[in-house]
């Protein structure tokens, strides 16, 4: 029997709502930063493409290598909130660094700090939704964390744009706001989190054993493996915004590209989740991947701004179709005591491969020009079409 999307939302713990909702403030805190930061950089303080490229690759792979520890670590605790609150604690306090950057080395160390907060609290979230969320409503759990999470992704840009049009083009005011929403997420998770007990004490071992590690069987790796390919397909969206710009659009209202990625991203992050629970993921996967490299292939032709609005919408409906995707297969590959660990690896090939992309993007971008890194990007994506073929005989 099908079950409604009411009936679906209904059954999905209250714990998970939260969690959503912290992670919906803490984007609108963090995108209002973000969607400015490459212009920010580049006009301000007269970045190139390529340190632009590099500084997002060393914060973004930078934030997923931290979530091997972070994870190590909640499975060996068998607690995950008190690390996601950390984390959510060191990323609001380091939004005043980027209002009172001088250079770029400052808006380097805020973006270092703010993303190991990330890495910090990314994998003890996500081991957190698999614990508690029922296993028949784990991809609508995912996806409807994600479609929250992506709800202040596009709300955080908006009021950017809002901003910037209010206090004309003043970035550093602009910064000093963001301070606000990440502070009632650090509030909302310490007093609407309440993460499941154990029924009974478990004895605990090094989560990075070798026997441990062996129970990470071949399906797990090779979800591993098709994560970290497909990465080095999805470079920083830094780039989005820098396309943006190149088509005229007026420098306040760039960030606008965001927020239409991160609305489509927030509506079709749900459906396709709760379509994870019935449909071959590998197929869902595939999907993904033939709507990233239409969006490249789109990104590269021209500049228009309609064209990059067409490109960008294409991106943000792949992201909808396999973020929540590969953070269910990680679950459902791996044992339920090593979910943080599983994670924590999942998060360093792909962080590897994501400062690998950045800087790869960069410099094909400054010696080639934009388009020659979104063909890139396609190409990356149809080596990942061809790793789908093969896999392990238990994956799905």
């Amino acid at each position: 029997m099908t079950i409604s999307t009411k009936s679906t939302l209904s059954q999905i713990p209250l714990s998970i709502w939260m969690l959503g909702f912290v992670s919906l403030l803490m984007d609108i805190s963090s995108e209002m930063i973000h969607s400015l930061l490459p212009l920010f950089m580049v006009t301000t303080l007269g970045a190139s493409a390529f340190t632009v490229g590099m500084i997002e690759g060393l914060a973004e792979s930078t934030a997923l290598m931290i979530k091997v520890f972070s994870g190590v670590l909640s499975d060996y605790l068998g607690k995950r909130k008190g690390l996601a609150l950390f984390g959510y604690a060191l990323s609001a306090f380091t939004k005043p660094l980027f209002a009172i950057a001088p250079s770029l080395g400052i808006v380097l160390t805020a973006r270092l700090l703010d993303r190991i907060g990330k890495g910090v609290r990314g994998t003890p979230r996500d081991a957190m939704v698999a614990d508690i969320a029922p296993v028949h409503l784990r991809g609508a759990a995912f996806g409807l964390r994600q479609a929250l999470d992506t709800v202040g992704a596009f709300l955080g840009p908006l009021l950017a744009v809002a901003l910037m049009l209010l206090w004309a083009n003043d970035f550093r005011a602009i910064f000093w706001v963001s301070v606000i929403p990440g502070l009632m997420a650090v509030v909302l998770l310490f007093f609407g989190v309440h993460e499941p007990k154990n029924p009974e004490p478990v004895k605990r071992s090094n989560p990075i054993s070798k026997q441990n590690l062996k129970r990470l069987g071949p399906t797990y790796w090779w979800v591993v493996a098709i994560g970290a390919v497909f990465t080095l397909a999805r470079f920083s969206e830094a780039f989005l915004v820098l396309r943006a710009q190149q088509g005229g659009i007026p420098m306040a209202l760039v960030p606008l590209v965001m927020v239409a990625m991160n609305l489509i991203y927030a509506l079709s992050a749900y459906p396709f989740g709760k379509l994870s629970d019935r449909m071959s993921h590998t197929k869902l996967l595939a999907l993904g991947l033939v709507v990233l490299i239409a969006a490249d292939l789109v990104l590269a032709t021209n500049d228009h701004w309609l064209v990059v609005i067409i490109g960008v919408a294409l991106w943000g409906i792949h992201l909808g179709v396999t973020q929540g995707l590969l953070a269910r297969m990680v679950a459902d590959s791996a044992p339920a005591d090593l979910r943080g660990t599983a994670y924590g690896f999942f998060n360093l090939m792909s962080g590897i491969a994501l400062l690998i992309a950045s800087g790869v993007a960069g410099l094909l971008w400054d010696q080639f020009g934009p388009a020659f890194t979104f063909y890139a990007g396609a190409g990356f994506c149809a080596i990942t079409l061809v790793g789908l073929v093969w896999q392990p005989g238990d994956a799905r």
